[in-house]
């Protein structure tokens, strides 16, 4: 072979190993570097999650959410330095999502509501809620459901969805909570009377907050008499702790007045 020739194809043999050992460096370059930069993004979300006091469980699927979807990202970007046509991959991957997402649509469903409810916090863990029909403290809030702890000690899983989509109500966020409980009289019984002793009585109780002041008001009107509502207010830690002390406070003044007595209907039948 001629050594010209010879040294063409060497020369260019050599042109090639040299672009492509470039192109190899650079993309090792741009996976370090790359790697940093998502270590970077996702301490970012994570800490900023955290300074808004997000269960830890969630910063943990929320850190392995991003850097998953960073890292494809950067592997499409390396692949597209190389001259390798990522838009056939991109297609895969579009239509691997469409066929996951038809399959798994309530699931998908549930890890979407549990990302607003990350980010719009309409409750925290410890917070006692009501939300998709069940009442109780929020346990964990996880990435495609929650853990709501009833008052009854049943840990009960909601699916983030559904509650995302319903009515949230939420106890805790509030400084105080109103008692709603009724007091029967009897007709016979002075009313304004039974209305003093009941406010001075219940508000003696531990844990009623002075202001608002306890509310006893006529409620109704029965057969037997007038049904007062009797409203006291206090944190919703100490909620069940007033509710039954306002019950046993109820039963002991109203003892001092006449007890209401049911009405009795005669039928006189005729001969």
């Amino acid at each position: 072979m001629d050594a010209a020739l010879l040294t063409k194809y060497q020369d260019i043999v050599l042109g090639y190993v040299t672009e492509f050992g470039v192109k190899i460096l650079a993309a090792i370059v741009f996976w370090v570097v790359g790697r940093w930069l998502i270590g970077v993004v996702v301490r970012f979300v994570q800490s900023g999650l955290h300074r808004q006091n997000v269960d830890p469980t969630v910063l943990r699927y929320v850190g392995s959410a991003v850097t998953v979807v960073l890292n494809v990202l950067l592997v499409v970007g390396i692949l597209g330095y190389f001259g390798i046509q990522t838009t056939t991959f991109a297609a895969l991957l579009a239509a691997a999502g469409v066929a996951i997402g038809m399959a798994w649509s309530g699931l998908l469903a549930n890890f979407a509501g549990g990302a607003f409810l990350i980010v719009l916090r309409p409750f925290k863990v410890g917070d006692m809620i009501t939300a998709g029909g069940v009442t109780g403290v929020v346990h964990e809030v996880g990435l495609f459901s929650t853990t709501i702890l009833t008052p009854d000690n049943i840990i009960t899983f909601v699916g983030n969805n559904k509650i995302f989509s319903d009515n949230i109500q939420n106890y805790t966020s509030t400084p105080f909570r109103r008692v709603d409980l009724k007091a029967q009289l009897s007709g016979a019984a002075n009313v304004p009377e039974a209305i003093a002793q009941l406010k001075a009585n219940i508000a003696k109780i531990p844990n009623v907050v002075s202001e608002p002041a306890v509310d006893v008001e006529i409620l109704d009107f029965q057969l037997v008499g007038p049904v007062l509502a009797v409203r006291p207010y206090c944190h919703n830690d100490n909620y069940w702790q007033v509710y039954f002390d306002t019950n046993r406070v109820i039963m002991e003044t109203l003892a001092a007045f006449p007890a209401p007595t049911p009405a009795q209907y005669v039928t006189v039948l005729q001969k």
